[in-house]
């Protein structure tokens, strides 16, 4: 019987992750399949994975917190971020659990190591969200130096209490510098392409700028980071190696790296080389 899986989120409309994931699966002769579900309602869509036997998901905007009283188990990682983007189901019939994890940090960490040695770096990092929530604790764990800077005061304030780091309103986006920068939110994503919450005078202000977005794939804050002479870290990097270790973590077996980012370069039209 072919293993289903998939991502649950709204919107799912842009998601590369099937391509991805189902090139991945092929590769290795697995009788696995995996779709994109729009959900509004995250409780029902996890009465809905254990009714139809889904075998795993990735949790997307705006469910990562949300998602977490839902399941049966949450890994001590995941609990202390606050944010599960992963839910791998265990054992068969009535004994089946539903254990979340996250994977956005580690796909974060690997994507920026390429770039970056972070250890002792200064990141500003934009939002306060589950996915900002996730790379905090990634980059913290790297020894990264965090300061958070967010739109909304009191979830911003209230993350960074958790973080036990600095919080800076927007508005004062202008006035910091550090040597990464990373736009933890959405905004820039397709359809809104014209968007980013840095002004292109602000950018020169660090060494290397992420984007966690990667619809479209170069979002307008890499474009003019990578105008400023700013070395830029494509968000496309991220959900590779995220959906690396949740491919590792189904499966149980080594994912093929190299194919699943000619995959998602190739969707995009671009080149990997």
């Amino acid at each position: 019987m072919t293993e289903v899986y998939g991502i649950v989120g709204n919107p799912v409309g842009h998601t590369l992750s099937p391509m991805m994931h189902n090139a991945a699966f092929a590769a290795l002769g697995e009788n696995r399949v995996y779709l994109a579900f729009q959900v509004e309602d995250i409780a029902d869509a996890v009465k809905g994975i254990r009714a139809l036997n889904i075998r795993g998901v990735s949790v997307t905007i705006p469910h990562k917190e949300s998602i977490i009283t839902c399941l049966d188990t949450v890994d001590p990682v995941a609990l202390k971020i606050g944010a599960v983007n992963t839910v791998n189901v265990v054992g068969q019939g009535g004994t089946r659990l539903l254990c979340g994890s996250n994977t956005d940090w580690v796909g974060a960490n690997r994507a920026l190591a390429n770039h970056i040695d972070l250890r002792g770096r200064h990141v500003v990092l934009l939002g306060a969200g589950g996915s900002a929530r996730a790379l905090a604790f990634g980059l913290m764990e790297a020894g990264a130096r965090v300061s958070l800077c967010s739109r909304t005061e009191a979830r911003g304030r209230k993350l960074a209490a958790d973080l036990g780091c600095p919080w800076h309103p927007l508005t004062a986006i202008d006035r910091l510098v550090g040597d990464v920068l990373v736009n933890a939110t959405s905004v820039g994503m397709s359809p809104k392409i014209d968007d980013s919450l840095v002004a292109r005078g602000h950018l020169g202000n660090f060494a290397v700028v992420m984007d966690i977005v990667y619809s479209p794939f170069e979002t307008k804050l890499l474009r003019e980071a990578r105008e400023a002479g700013c070395k830029v870290v494509y968000g496309l990097e991220m959900l590779l190696y995220q959906g690396v270790a949740q491919f590792e973590l189904w499966t149980g077996q080594a994912a093929p790296v190299e194919l699943m980012q000619a995959v998602l370069w190739r969707a995009t039209g671009n080149s990997s080389e």
